[in-house]
Protein backbone atom coordinates (compact mmCIF):
# COMPACT_ATOMS: atom_id res chain seq x y z
CA UNK A 1 0.00 0.00 0.00
CA UNK A 2 1.11 3.37 -0.49
CA UNK A 3 0.37 5.83 2.54
CA UNK A 4 1.45 9.37 3.13
CA UNK A 5 1.44 10.57 -0.57
CA UNK A 6 1.68 14.70 -0.06
CA UNK A 7 -0.90 16.13 -1.97
CA UNK A 8 0.75 18.78 -3.70
CA UNK A 9 2.91 15.70 -5.03
CA UNK A 10 0.65 13.58 -5.85
CA UNK A 11 -1.83 15.84 -8.13
CA UNK A 12 -0.60 13.62 -11.58
CA UNK A 13 -0.03 16.36 -14.00
CA UNK A 14 3.91 16.95 -15.24
CA UNK A 15 3.23 19.69 -17.56
CA UNK A 16 1.10 22.34 -18.69
CA UNK A 17 -0.66 20.67 -21.68
CA UNK A 18 -3.51 18.91 -20.50
CA UNK A 19 -2.15 15.73 -18.41
CA UNK A 20 -2.55 12.13 -18.75
CA UNK A 21 -3.20 9.89 -16.01
CA UNK A 22 -3.79 6.46 -15.93
CA UNK A 23 -6.56 4.97 -18.74
CA UNK A 24 -9.63 3.98 -17.35
CA UNK A 25 -10.05 0.74 -16.82
CA UNK A 26 -12.97 -1.36 -19.05
CA UNK A 27 -16.13 -1.93 -16.87
CA UNK A 28 -15.91 -5.30 -16.20
CA UNK A 29 -11.80 -6.09 -16.15
CA UNK A 30 -11.29 -8.69 -13.84
CA UNK A 31 -8.11 -9.93 -11.53
CA UNK A 32 -7.61 -12.43 -9.48
CA UNK A 33 -4.78 -12.42 -5.95
CA UNK A 34 -4.34 -11.93 -2.82
CA UNK A 35 -6.44 -9.12 -0.54
CA UNK A 36 -4.92 -7.65 2.66
CA UNK A 37 -6.00 -4.80 4.80
CA UNK A 38 -4.92 -1.74 6.81
CA UNK A 39 -6.29 0.42 9.12
CA UNK A 40 -4.24 1.96 12.26
CA UNK A 41 -1.60 3.52 12.08
CA UNK A 42 -2.83 4.83 7.86
CA UNK A 43 -5.89 6.32 9.47
CA UNK A 44 -5.69 10.20 9.02
CA UNK A 45 -3.13 10.15 6.51
CA UNK A 46 -2.50 11.48 3.41
CA UNK A 47 -3.40 8.90 0.84
CA UNK A 48 -1.47 8.73 -2.90
CA UNK A 49 -4.79 10.51 -3.71
CA UNK A 50 -3.79 13.68 -2.32
CA UNK A 51 -7.24 12.39 0.32
CA UNK A 52 -7.21 11.80 3.91
CA UNK A 53 -7.26 8.09 4.16
CA UNK A 54 -10.08 6.91 6.54
CA UNK A 55 -10.45 3.49 7.38
CA UNK A 56 -14.22 3.52 8.07
CA UNK A 57 -14.64 4.72 4.19
CA UNK A 58 -15.22 1.61 1.90
CA UNK A 59 -11.82 2.65 -0.40
CA UNK A 60 -8.56 0.02 -1.70
CA UNK A 61 -5.43 0.72 -2.81
CA UNK A 62 -4.34 -0.47 -6.29
CA UNK A 63 -1.09 -0.72 -7.92
CA UNK A 64 -2.33 0.74 -10.96
CA UNK A 65 -6.21 1.56 -11.28
CA UNK A 66 -6.90 5.08 -11.63
CA UNK A 67 -7.96 6.95 -8.65
CA UNK A 68 -11.87 7.08 -8.51
CA UNK A 69 -12.06 3.28 -10.21
CA UNK A 70 -14.98 1.21 -8.39
CA UNK A 71 -14.03 -2.41 -7.65
CA UNK A 72 -16.35 -5.35 -6.57
CA UNK A 73 -14.55 -7.33 -4.03
CA UNK A 74 -15.23 -11.13 -4.12
CA UNK A 75 -13.82 -12.83 -1.26
CA UNK A 76 -13.60 -16.52 -3.33
CA UNK A 77 -13.98 -18.61 0.05
CA UNK A 78 -16.82 -17.32 1.67
CA UNK A 79 -18.54 -15.74 -1.46
CA UNK A 80 -18.82 -12.13 0.78
CA UNK A 81 -18.61 -8.99 -1.83
CA UNK A 82 -18.05 -5.05 -1.04
CA UNK A 83 -17.69 -2.39 -3.47
CA UNK A 84 -14.54 -0.03 -2.86
CA UNK A 85 -13.32 3.05 -4.54
CA UNK A 86 -9.37 3.06 -5.05
CA UNK A 87 -7.80 6.33 -3.95
CA UNK A 88 -4.44 4.48 -2.42
CA UNK A 89 -1.88 3.12 -4.59
CA UNK A 90 0.05 -0.60 -3.58
CA UNK A 91 0.23 -3.31 -2.07
CA UNK A 92 3.92 -3.49 -3.04
CA UNK A 93 3.90 -7.55 -1.42
CA UNK A 94 4.02 -10.03 -4.11
CA UNK A 95 0.75 -11.97 -5.44
CA UNK A 96 -1.51 -8.93 -3.08
CA UNK A 97 -3.18 -7.28 -5.72
CA UNK A 98 -5.27 -4.92 -3.70
CA UNK A 99 -5.16 -3.52 -0.17
CA UNK A 100 -8.52 -3.05 1.64
CA UNK A 101 -9.57 -0.31 4.22
CA UNK A 102 -11.03 -1.46 7.62
CA UNK A 103 -14.74 -1.13 6.70
CA UNK A 104 -13.99 -2.90 3.37
CA UNK A 105 -12.27 -5.97 5.06
CA UNK A 106 -14.36 -6.28 7.93
CA UNK A 107 -17.33 -6.46 5.12
CA UNK A 108 -15.98 -9.42 3.83
CA UNK A 109 -15.28 -11.13 6.98
CA UNK A 110 -11.24 -10.52 6.49
CA UNK A 111 -10.47 -8.63 9.31
CA UNK A 112 -9.22 -11.49 11.34
CA UNK A 113 -7.58 -13.97 8.68
CA UNK A 114 -5.67 -10.43 7.52
CA UNK A 115 -6.13 -12.01 3.85
CA UNK A 116 -8.25 -13.25 1.82
CA UNK A 117 -7.95 -14.66 -1.89
CA UNK A 118 -10.81 -12.59 -3.94
CA UNK A 119 -11.82 -12.08 -7.19
CA UNK A 120 -11.97 -7.87 -8.70
CA UNK A 121 -14.30 -6.74 -11.04
CA UNK A 122 -14.26 -3.00 -12.23
CA UNK A 123 -17.85 -1.88 -11.98
CA UNK A 124 -18.99 1.29 -12.82
CA UNK A 125 -19.47 4.00 -9.78
CA UNK A 126 -22.16 4.65 -7.77
CA UNK A 127 -24.50 7.53 -9.86
CA UNK A 128 -24.73 9.84 -6.49
CA UNK A 129 -20.98 9.15 -6.53
CA UNK A 130 -19.62 10.92 -10.10
CA UNK A 131 -20.51 14.27 -9.03
CA UNK A 132 -19.22 14.22 -5.20
CA UNK A 133 -15.22 13.37 -5.72
CA UNK A 134 -13.48 16.83 -6.08
CA UNK A 135 -10.12 16.32 -9.18
CA UNK A 136 -6.59 16.93 -7.97
CA UNK A 137 -5.81 20.27 -9.44
CA UNK A 138 -2.80 20.34 -12.00
CA UNK A 139 0.42 20.90 -10.86
CA UNK A 140 2.44 22.77 -13.50
CA UNK A 141 6.12 21.87 -14.26
CA UNK A 142 8.69 25.07 -13.96
CA UNK A 143 9.35 26.73 -17.18
CA UNK A 144 13.18 26.29 -17.19
CA UNK A 145 15.96 24.89 -15.47
CA UNK A 146 17.02 21.42 -14.91
CA UNK A 147 14.41 18.87 -13.50
CA UNK A 148 13.44 15.29 -12.17
CA UNK A 149 10.37 13.43 -11.96
CA UNK A 150 8.70 12.68 -9.19
CA UNK A 151 7.23 9.62 -8.84
CA UNK A 152 5.60 9.51 -5.52
CA UNK A 153 5.98 11.02 -1.96
CA UNK A 154 5.42 9.79 1.00
CA UNK A 155 5.09 10.44 5.05
CA UNK A 156 7.55 7.25 6.13
CA UNK A 157 10.68 6.25 4.74
CA UNK A 158 9.62 2.46 4.84
CA UNK A 159 6.72 3.41 2.20
CA UNK A 160 8.79 4.62 -0.07
CA UNK A 161 11.39 2.34 0.11
CA UNK A 162 8.81 -0.38 -0.82
CA UNK A 163 7.82 2.18 -3.73
CA UNK A 164 10.90 2.32 -4.98
CA UNK A 165 11.74 -1.21 -5.05
CA UNK A 166 8.47 -1.84 -7.20
CA UNK A 167 10.02 0.74 -9.96
CA UNK A 168 13.68 -0.16 -9.29
CA UNK A 169 14.11 -2.86 -12.25
CA UNK A 170 12.34 -0.42 -14.80
CA UNK A 171 14.01 2.65 -13.76
CA UNK A 172 17.46 1.64 -12.29
CA UNK A 173 18.31 5.31 -11.80
CA UNK A 174 15.88 5.91 -9.53
CA UNK A 175 16.70 7.57 -5.72
CA UNK A 176 14.72 8.45 -2.45
CA UNK A 177 15.46 11.78 -0.74
CA UNK A 178 13.97 13.28 2.40
CA UNK A 179 12.30 16.61 2.55
CA UNK A 180 12.12 17.26 6.64
CA UNK A 181 9.00 15.05 7.20
CA UNK A 182 8.05 13.83 3.42
CA UNK A 183 10.62 11.22 1.64
CA UNK A 184 10.28 11.47 -2.22
CA UNK A 185 10.99 9.00 -5.18
CA UNK A 186 12.36 10.61 -7.61
CA UNK A 187 13.82 9.36 -11.06
CA UNK A 188 16.61 10.83 -13.33
CA UNK A 189 18.62 13.89 -12.30
CA UNK A 190 19.48 17.15 -14.08
CA UNK A 191 17.12 16.88 -16.99
CA UNK A 192 16.14 19.23 -19.68
CA UNK A 193 12.86 19.93 -19.28
CA UNK A 194 11.87 17.95 -22.81
CA UNK A 195 13.61 14.72 -21.27
CA UNK A 196 11.70 15.32 -18.06
CA UNK A 197 8.51 15.04 -19.90
CA UNK A 198 9.09 12.19 -21.87
CA UNK A 199 10.93 10.29 -18.70
CA UNK A 200 7.30 11.62 -16.37
CA UNK A 201 5.19 9.94 -19.41
CA UNK A 202 6.88 6.68 -18.91
CA UNK A 203 7.17 7.09 -15.12
CA UNK A 204 3.02 8.05 -15.50
CA UNK A 205 2.78 4.61 -17.13
CA UNK A 206 4.34 2.15 -14.60
CA UNK A 207 3.61 4.37 -11.17
CA UNK A 208 0.06 5.74 -12.24
CA UNK A 209 1.29 9.15 -11.28
CA UNK A 210 4.42 11.70 -12.13
CA UNK A 211 5.11 15.44 -11.73
CA UNK A 212 8.40 17.48 -12.74
CA UNK A 213 10.17 18.59 -10.36
CA UNK A 214 13.11 21.06 -10.44
CA UNK A 215 16.43 19.16 -9.70
CA UNK A 216 18.96 21.98 -8.29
Amino acid sequence: MLIGAAALALAGCAHRASPRIPAAVKIGTTQKGIASWYGVPYHGRLAASGEIYDMEQFTAAHRSFPFNTWVEVTDLDNGKKVDVRVNDRGPFVRHRIIDLSLAAAREIDMVGPGTARVKLKVIAPPRAFAQAVPQPAPVPAPAAGLYTVQAGAFSTADRAASFAESLREQFPELRVESLGTVWRVLIGRSLPLDQAKQLAEKVRSAAGQAIIVPDP
